[in-house]
Parts: C-alpha cells; structure tokens; sequence
C-alpha cells in the first residue's frame, strides 16, 4: 500500500497516521534482527510512542542508573488507564512485562516494542488494552545493557551485539529481588508498589545445552504460595504453553538445565525458584510470575518471534480471566492476613520420583576431549531425535516453620537495615515510641552456623540451624513492632525468619551476631574447669560422659576447655543469637 493511502486507512480505524512512522520500528527489525539497537533508541521509541499515542501510552522514568542513565517504562492502554490510581480505581490488571534483566538477553526489547506498535495499530490483540494495562519495561539493566559487544553471550545466536549479564556495580539483577542492593532493583520495587501487578513476566534467554526446543515457560504460584491462587498460576502457565503450541513453537514447562552439567542423558529436575529471583518473588506477593527463557541456540529473529507470541498469549490470558484472577488475588491477600500461628514452607524439594518424558534432541556423542581431558558432548544439529529422559516434577516443602501469631521485635540498634529491606517491599512496621516489655516473645540462637567460603553477590552467605525458644523481650523506643497480620506475610517472613534461604540473616546481613567476640584464655579455663569438676557432679558426669562416647571431642582439647567455658558465667549469651526476635502477642 502507497504510503498515503495507509495514512488514510489509519485514520479510518481511527488511529493516527503516525503511528505507520518509521520512527517505531526497531533497529532490530530495519536490520532484519541482525542487531539490536542502544539504549538511546529505547529512549527515543518510548517518547516516540507517547507523541503518537497520547491517550494510550504513557513513557516516564522509574529510577536512574548508578552511571546516570534513565530508566524508562511505558504505561499503555486504550482505556486511558496510564496512572497507578486509575488503574486501581477502575480494577483493570495489571501485567508487568520485564526486558532486560540480564542484558544480553534482549530479545524482549525488540519483541516487546513491536508488540506494543501491533496492538496499538490493530494488527494483533484487538481490544486487549482495553481490558489491562501493560507496563512494559524494555530494559531493566540499563549500564548492563550498554556495556555492549559482540562476545558477551558466546554461547547465542545473535543479535551481533548485545549489553551485559551484570550492572555497572556487578550486580546481577535476577539475585537481587528480595535483598535489594542495587539502585536497579530499589526502582524496580518501587515501581512494583506503586502498580501492583496482578502477572509479571520476565524476559529472559537459556543458556546450556543444544536441543529442538524454542522455549519453556515456568512460573509460580503453580507448586507453592496461596494454594487459592494457584489456580491462576497454572492458568497462565499453561495456558500460554498451549498457544505457543498451536502457534508452532515447542516450549517446555519446566527450565530444561541437565542435573549433571553437559550430559542430556542425566534429565531434568524441577524446582520452585527462591525470592532473590523474579518469579520466586512476586508469589510471595500474592502475585503471579511468570519466567520465560527462549532458546538461546535459536537465531535471533525466532527467538524474539518466541518471545512476541508469548507476551501476546499471556495478554489475551489476562484479558478473559483477569477479573477472575484478580478476586483470586485479593482472597489471598486476605487469606495472608492470617496465617500467623499456622506452618509456612520456607522452600520445596522435588521427590524421588521419576517420570520419562519425550525431549525433543539431536543426534550427540559424548567422547573425551583433547583439550580439558573431560567427557564432552558433541551434538549433530542436522540429526533431530527424541530423548527418552528422567523428569522429577513432584514438588513438596521442604524447611518448614511456623509463624508467630504476633509477628516480630526488632531492636533499635538494627532497627533502621530492616526498616530499609520492609520499606523497600511496601511491608507494614510501627516503630515503638516507647519501651516495649513482652513477656511472650522468642528468641534464636543458632547451635551451628556455617558461613560460605567465598563471596556472593558481594556479600558472605550464612547457613543457620537451630531453634525459637521462649525468653523475654526488652524492647527500646525507636525499635521496630512488624505484624504478621498483613497480605504480604510470606514475603516478611521469606525477610526476617532465619532459615529461609533468601533472608536478611542468609544473606550476611547479621553475620555480626554469629561471630565469637569474647574468649576465655586456655590457662584461665583450666583452672576454672578444676573448680567446676569438683563443685558440680552433674557437669563433671557430663564431661566424662562426652569424652568416652566421642572421639572427636576427646581429642580435641579446645572443644574440651570449650565445653567448661560455654557453661561458665563469662560465657557471653549473645553469641550465635539472631537479633530480631518473635512474638505470640499482637501490638
């Protein structure tokens, strides 16, 4: 069609002529997904957008790099729907369509900025805007995404350039979720506040292994989380694995990572993802997160064909469930509410049990190589074959607690770090005005703590084992009173219980308490042992007792003093004591 009688076309569906503007085609699409464009093009498609659409798109900046760069979103809907306020007023869903978290992975970019010109100029979606809002964010890791060059994905068909995994301060944003550190993630959540989407998808693509498949779909809550919700989560999981399907593609419903490195034969296991990552976070939010990874062996154009089509599904999804979905949100919102008391799993293992399943593969021999020494695999891209592999899928909790029917004390000396993490994730605190005296409340000491031995995502992870055990609360003005009776309640507790494996103490942030800082000189504890052997019966029985029965400590002659020292009044009973405290009591 001449180009002025497409302006006419357009005006006639009632859309400006603009919007048939070179100025909204990608850098990807003029290249024909040879390459992707800068960061600059994402600003100047997203205001580009705007000019063109008014009344339906609105761009505006959530936050700004460590490096000074904007990042940019677009709110876009034709029911008119671009502020948080009025999308809430009017109970339209929202979905959050996340690109660029690892920057190299931009595939969502390019599908998501054509996506957005089709459903605004009527060739896919008809009426779906009507019925949501979109928030779409092109690129997450905005300094990553300009760290840009040729070999920063070797293991991926195209584009020729592309940004970086990590951000300008090295942070990778897909860790970073519930702890929060990076400038990126404290918007991000920001912007999650302010919306609250009912479904978020997070653009990604896979790295491993060389098979048929185009893409997987997994997402929560689909094994954990409110159960209520749970038929949401299947919903859109499953429902977009089905229209990708009839759309031709060949996804999966699981993320197809080998259990042994590099060895198709050794199958897959499926898991439940924890909240440092994005769809293990919004179920903690009651929410539902959707992570999609295209095949990374897939040349660029199918790839974000991939990626289009499955925003799109996920779209149309929630344009025919979406009040449904919502109601389901709300119930467990309130069903959060109350929880305390109750079990809570902190994290989910797959089982022992094993199904085969059909895997869609290629021709490979596995031989020794010459150069690392180690079995390689080989694989044959012109020879497809069906892998007959070992899927474990069931899914159970794992570690386990229970909740406190209060909720949680937090002392004045580390009352501002868990003001700053419950701030950042919109959870409900009273800071105490004056002293506060619980006589109900608990306490955790760990009896073993083991810090790893290198550092992750700059920080010293620790793994804790021990127990709550009853011991009174004194509780200054200026420390924190957080009540479990609020909607977002696993998040608090995926935050402030010990043991959960994404939590403020997991991630190092009170290593502090579980380190010895008073020590008893070895001359001193014999002595002291002496008199406690002879003016204790029990203690000394006890010691004997220890030292037939186990070898280790036997042998050992700084566990031996140890023992006396631990039960000596010099013993300090801060050590391996986690600082924030519970409470059975509602304040």
């Amino acid at each position: 069609m001449r180009p002025a009688l497409l302006a006419v076309a357009l005006l006639a569906c009632g859309l400006p002529a603009i919007a048939a503007s070179p100025t909204l085609l990608t850098v990807a699409e003029r290249s024909g997904y040879r390459e992707t464009g800068r960061y600059d093009e994402v600003v100047a498609l997203c205001e580009a957008f705007q000019r063109a659409y008014p009344a339906s798109v609105r761009c505006f900046d959530f936050g700004t790099t460590p490096e000074g760069r904007p990042m940019k979103a677009m709110a876009v809907s034709t029911s008119g729907a671009l502020e948080p306020r009025t999308a809430q007023a009017r109970g339209l869903p929202v979905v959050l369509v996340q690109g660029g978290i690892h920057a190299g992975e931009i595939d969502g970019k390019d599908a998501g900025f054509k996506l957005v010109r089709d459903l605004l100029q009527g060739k896919a979606g008809a009426g779906l805007l009507d019925r949501q809002v979109l928030l779409f964010v092109p690129v997450f890791n905005v300094d990553g995404h300009e760290n840009f060059r040729a070999w920063n994905r070797p293991n991926q068909r195209g584009p020729a350039e592309m940004g970086f995994r990590v951000t300008a301060q090295r942070y990778n944003l897909n860790r970073d979720y519930v702890k929060a550190d990076s400038p990126e993630m404290q918007a991000m959540l920001g912007l999650v506040n302010a919306w609250d989407p009912l479904a978020m998808l997070d653009l990604h693509v896979t790295d491993g292994a060389k098979f048929q498949h185009d893409i997987s779909i997994t997402g929560e809550p689909t094994n954990s989380g409110d159960e209520g919700l749970r038929e949401a989560g299947h919903a859109l999981k499953d429902g977009i694995i089905a229209r990708l399907v009839a759309q031709g593609s060949k996804p999966v419903g699981f993320y197809p990572s080998f259990v042994e490195d590099d060895n198709p034969a050794s199958g897959f296991v499926h898991g439940v993802s924890t909240p440092r990552f994005s769809n293990g976070y919004f179920p903690l939010r009651n929410r539902i997160g959707i992570l999609v990874e295209t095949h990374s062996w897939r040349t660029y154009p199918e790839r974000v064909r991939a990626t289009y089509d499955t925003v799109l599904d996920a779209l149309e999804l929630v344009a025919e469930n979406g009040p449904r979905w919502q109601q389901l949100a709300r119930d467990a919102d309130a069903r959060a509410a109350t929880l305390g008391g109750t079990s809570l799993p902190l994290d989910y293992k797959a089982t022992d049990k094993v199904r085969t399943i059909d895997f869609l593969g290629y021709a490979y021999t596995r031989t020794p190589s010459e150069v690392s020494g180690a079995l390689m695999t080989r694989y044959d891209e012109s020879k497809p074959e069906v892998w007959k592999l070992p899927l474990r899928d069931e899914l159970v909790p794992g570690t386990t607690i229970t909740l406190p029917r209060g909720g949680y004390l937090v002392p004045q000396a580390h009352a501002v770090a868990v003001a700053r993490h419950l701030l950042a994730h919109g959870l409900q605190f009273r800071v105490l005005t004056s002293p506060l005296r619980d006589d109900q409340a608990q306490a955790f000491v760990a009896d073993r703590v083991q810090f790893s031995p290198g550092s992750v995502e700059g920080h010293q992870r620790t793994s804790l084992t021990g127990a709550w055990t009853p011991q009174p609360a004194r509780i200054a003005a200026g420390g924190l009173y957080v009540p479990i009776a609020q909607p977002k309640a696993r998040l608090l507790a995926n935050i402030l219980e010990p043991q959960a494996p994404d939590s403020m103490a997991a991630w190092g942030d009170f290593n502090n308490a579980f380190e010895q800082k008073e020590y008893m000189e070895g001359y001193v504890a014999e002595e002291e042992a002496r008199k406690m052997l002879a003016g204790d019966p029990a203690l000394k029985a006890e010691f004997e007792r220890r030292l037939k029965g186990d070898p280790a400590f036997a042998g050992s002659p700084g566990a031996r003093l140890d023992f006396f020292y631990r039960q000596h009044p010099a013993w300090d009973p801060g050590t391996n004591r986690y600082p924030v405290m519970r409470t059975d009591r509602v304040y």
